[in-house]
């Protein structure tokens, strides 16, 4: 009989193509790794893993294998908690990455009520804003703000940031406020890109429901959410955010909002994940995280402080 602990090993090295790594992600010692692996090769009779000085891949028989026991291994996380009653049996350990902003203003604040249902469960939290890679970096789920354009992954929605123009009192003092899209024609953007070199598309705005787009000039461009807001407050131009990453902020006076007659595209916000069969212990992280969006004033309307 196989040990799902050993398909477990296995899919890790697989995905990681490193028997450190899938060390490193499991908390378990490369021998021990490399001793799983082993294993199932015996058990199975044949060779998984070419193993080179530089890299490991799956043999024909490990890819087979590898597609087989994702499915298996989700099955059996389903399976695990089929019958249970009660949230505080849901163990093991759920690795979660999300954007820093998201973080550290909605999860963090309200996460221990998350782990006080599920005392038995492990949570790591990756806080980033690049686009991580859920497989190879070994993540459960991925809560992502924006389009979503991989059709590797399963995607559910969760909600949506309503977005704000808005810039600092000094640089509207400086270069006035906008009352039109054609007075943006003397404005600095800030620039926000997901990676650094490429073409930014310029300010967003809806028209008639159809999303559309403005070049616009801007010395600076950022691919961090607190860098692009720091940039606002120093002067450096316009952005558009979601709401809930700046309403203190606007509140206290140190952004305000601009162009608020001007519609924007809402940002989605949805929960990433690599297989069909959804483990139970991400379905449960979904569940709490959908509550905490859809709570009065979480992702509500912003408080406009005036220039």
């Amino acid at each position: 009989m196989i040990r799902p602990d050993l398909l477990r090993t296995f899919v890790r090295v697989t995905e990681l193509a490193s028997f450190t790594q899938a060390g490193e992600q499991l908390g378990l010692p490369r021998s021990t790794v490399s001793e799983h692996v082993q294993a199932l090769e015996e058990l199975l009779g044949t060779r998984l893993l070419q193993r080179t000085t530089r890299r490991v891949t799956a043999t024909q028989d490990g890819l087979v294998l590898y597609e087989r026991s994702k499915d298996m291994l989700a099955q059996l996380d389903e399976l695990q908690g089929l019958f249970r009653q009660d949230d505080e049996a849901l163990g093991g350990r759920l690795r979660v990455d999300m954007p820093t902003v998201m973080a550290r203003k909605l999860v963090m604040p309200r996460l221990g009520e998350f782990l006080a249902r599920h005392p038995a469960l492990e949570l790591e939290v990756s806080c980033t804003d690049r686009r991580v890679d859920l497989v190879r970096e070994g993540f459960d789920c991925v809560v992502r703000v924006g389009a979503v354009n991989d059709p590797s992954v399963v995607a559910r929605t969760l909600g949506q940031f309503p977005q704000v123009t808005c810039a600092s009192p000094s640089y509207l003092a400086e270069r006035g406020v906008p009352q039109s899209l054609d007075d943006l024609a003397v404005h600095q953007l800030i620039h926000y890109v997901t990676v650094l070199g490429a073409r930014p598309p310029g300010f967003e705005y809806l028209h008639q429901g159809e999303v559309r787009y403005i070049p616009m000039g801007g010395a600076l461009s950022v691919n961090n959410a607190e860098a692009y807001e720091s940039a606002a407050m120093g002067g450096l131009g316009i952005i558009q955010v979601p709401v809930h990453g700046v309403l203190d902020d606007l509140e206290a006076g140190r952004l305000v909002q601009v162009l608020g007659h001007i519609p924007l595209p809402p940002m989605e916000i949805s929960l990433l994940y690599a297989h069909r069969r959804l483990p139970q212990r991400v379905r449960a992280f979904m569940q709490w995280l959908t509550q905490l969006l859809g709570e009065p004033g979480v992702l509500g309307s912003p408080v406009i402080a005036r220039p």
